[in-house]
């Protein structure tokens, strides 16, 4: 009975040390997982509390700790201005406490140099966390990679910029101090991830909606330069349509609005500013509807994007890109004025201008049912696929590495909290995440065989490219590289996953002549 007491404990402290890593700061304890044999180290603190005097600044190292600090609780989500409703937490709670990121791993020692995946979450820079159930790294780690999933500041607290922060800082900038997060969090990889069996030599970030966006912006900063070797986007990037998306404003225009809301908060100094409780911030940002974002700040984002990448500038790495088939399809038919063959023609006048005729013949409307495809096609271009597909289409032309490029098109089963119907919905925004990750049983969806099977297909085509820079490997579907030379073959991703030539790009082109007018006359 004592022998067996005995090599009960060492069992259990020879586990425990095995959980232990020594990173940058101090050691770490982990804990374990559903998935045999992978260990996960949450809340791992990679740069100072942006709290107080760091409120609004550029992310510090993070302070040294004493003993072991355990890593078995997510990190405090970053202060959300709107979450949305389908986005769960596993956190405590939100605060400005909030840079860190949590690690899956199955290496057994700092010797197997695995492949490195970081996620940068969707949420329109205004929402989103590390922890959510669908981000969750086991199923990648099994596939032989590191995953790193992190969190940045968001809406005010994370892009906030005002003349005298541009004052007191050391860059004349301010602003995009989420980006930053994501930076530091890039460099604390390189200095620590080989401790969780990582290799810092070959890191591919990746991310959705806000964290596509971010995965082009930190290809386009000179910061970020040789933080990573390989990039996947997921749905967005900053090339908006003239209509829509997401844009990179001025530093200038983002002072004025930073004014403006101090004005409206009763601030009259940076101090008093930064002494505000965080709470009372969004609550007049929310009621005044302002909202922080990206911007170019001549720091971080040099210039636009479409600069940078037209002159190829931007990281020259291989690139895995797409969109879903339906990003936002519903939202016409959610509109008071229904799309139909006699109202799309003058919906269309009303956006193109002299350029309805031209719109029309790639958004037709010959009946109801047409004009209501068109329509979903069009709001659809305008979120989010042309912004991806200029990204893809620049980073094949300059970047001279390969670019593969992929459309979702499965219908995932239904999602709580949303009651839209399937059908209505369609292969939606964000609706690829649980199949990337292969996270299908932490959401409580119907679920069938072939919805398993795209989700073991797309894990395996991301995590083959983290590796390789090819997504390509034994039991999948062949994936092209994208370019003139091939017809510029898309993957098309969903219960029958097949390669063919890209369709719609006479859409994509008018959309490009569309925005290049718009540039033209600002």
């Amino acid at each position: 009975m004592r022998n067996a007491i005995v090599a009960a404990i060492v069992l259990a402290c020879a586990a425990s040390a095995a959980d232990q890593v020594k990173v940058e700061g101090g050691s770490l304890e982990g804990t374990t997982g559903r998935v045999a044999g992978i260990r996960i180290f949450k809340g791992v603190p990679f740069a100072a509390p942006p709290v107080g005097e760091l409120r609004w600044k550029a992310p510090k190292p993070v302070a040294s700790w004493t003993g072991v600090r355990k890593a078995d609780e997510f990190g405090d989500r970053c202060i959300q201005t709107s979450p949305f409703p389908d986005q769960i937490w596993r956190d405590r709670a939100e605060s400005e406490d909030c840079l860190s990121l949590a690690i899956w791993t199955a290496a057994k020692s700092a010797s197997e140099h695995r492949p490195v995946m970081v996620w940068f979450y969707g949420g329109g820079f205004f929402s989103g966390s590390a922890d959510e159930p669908r981000y969750d790294g086991e199923h990648l780690a099994a596939k032989g990679v590191v995953v790193v999933n992190v969190n940045y500041r968001l809406g005010l607290m994370g892009f906030y910029a005002h003349p005298e922060l541009t004052e007191e800082s050391d860059r004349n900038a301010s602003g995009n101090y989420g980006l930053m997060d994501q930076t530091a969090a890039l460099e604390w990889v390189q200095k620590n991830i080989a401790a969780f069996g990582g290799d810092p030599r070959n890191v591919t970030i990746f991310g959705e909606s806000a964290g596509s966006f971010s995965v082009s912006a930190q290809m386009a900063s000179p910061l970020a330069k040789g933080l990573f070797v390989k990039a996947i986007g997921e749905s967005g990037a900053f090339f908006p349509a003239s209509a829509g998306g997401l844009d990179l404003i001025s530093l200038k225009e983002a002072e004025q609005r930073g004014v403006r809301f101090a004005a409206a908060v009763g601030a009259t100094s940076l101090a008093a500013l930064r002494a505000k409780p965080a709470s009372e911030l969004r609550e007049v940002s929310v009621e005044r509807h302002m909202t922080f974002g990206p911007i170019v700040d001549g720091y971080f984002m040099p210039t636009d994007a479409l600069t940078i990448y037209s002159e190829g500038r931007q990281a020259r790495v291989p690139l895995l890109a797409g969109w879903n088939r339906d990003e936002v399809r519903f939202v016409p038919m959610m509109s008071k004025e229904k799309p139909t063959a006699a109202a799309f023609p003058k919906q269309l006048k009303t956006q193109f201008g002299a350029k309805a005729d031209a719109a029309l013949k790639v958004y037709p409307s010959g009946t109801d049912a047409e004009a209501k495809e068109s329509a979903g096609d069009l709001a659809s271009d305008n979120f989010i696929s042309y912004s991806t597909w200029k990204w893809i289409e620049l980073q094949a032309k300059t970047s001279g590495k390969p670019v593969y490029r992929y459309l979702f098109s499965e219908v995932a089963p239904f999602r709580p909290p949303s009651d839209m119907k399937p059908e209505i919905r369609g292969a939606s925004h964000a609706s690829e995440i649980d199949y990337v990750f292969d996270s299908l049983d932490l959401s409580k969806a119907a679920w069938t065989d072939a919805d398993r099977k795209l989700a073991d297909q797309m894990s395996s085509y991301w995590t083959n490219f983290a590796k390789h820079g090819d997504p390509n490997g034994a039991g999948l579907p062949k994936w092209p590289a994208y370019s003139e030379k091939t017809g510029y073959e898309v993957m098309t991703l969903d219960a029958d996953s097949h390669a063919t030539p890209a369709k719609h790009r006479d859409r994509y082109e008018f959309l490009d002549s569309v925005a290049a007018d718009a540039r033209a006359k600002k």
